[in-house]
């Protein structure tokens, strides 16, 4: 089962699935809104992929989404996936990486997600990103690049 609390309000082919973390096992998740009919429980799920299942935000602009580990881990990889089939916009995801509990964070890797109707529609990156000692890692996803409204989603989320 899913450990997760909405946080208050803030002022994106199958993946393989060969040693991805069962991350609902191993930390709580953190999130600053879900839309009811696609919560943050679609991102560990197993349907990843072109037209698998979502998380999408409760409310327009800039989400954030943490994963506080029960204790530190050491990461390798990071995979995100997205997808957009109804508008043109440009996600942006940033990761950024904890090894004090959550006090500070150091931003390790940003990346855009173009989605156009009528061109890609989909996006996976797979971020290699070593680190020991993680106690906390967080994505900020900021919507549409261009400020226009829109909610947030991502398909998948898996680490190594």
């Amino acid at each position: 089962m899913l450990r997760k609390r909405i946080l208050a309000e803030h002022p994106a082919e199958p993946v393989p699935t060969l040693d991805l973390w069962d991350i609902p096992s191993v930390a709580t998740v953190l999130v600053t809104s879900e839309a009811s009919a696609h919560p943050v429980d679609h991102l560990f799920d197993t349907s990843g992929g072109p037209g698998g299942s979502r998380w999408v935000a409760g409310t327009d602009g800039e989400q954030t989404l943490i994963l506080a580990f029960d204790r530190p881990q050491a990461l390798r990889q990071v995979g995100i996936e997205a997808e957009e089939r109804d508008r043109g916009r440009t996600q942006v995801v940033a990761l950024a990486l904890s090894d004090d509990g959550g006090r500070t964070y150091r931003e390790r890797i940003r990346q855009e997600f173009n989605f156009s109707p009528s061109g890609a529609t989909f996006e996976r990156e797979t971020w290699a990103v070593p680190a020991d000692h993680v106690t906390h890692l967080r994505l900020t996803v900021r919507p549409d690049k261009g400020d226009g409204p829109g909610r947030a989603s991502l398909t998948a989320l898996t680490l190594r």
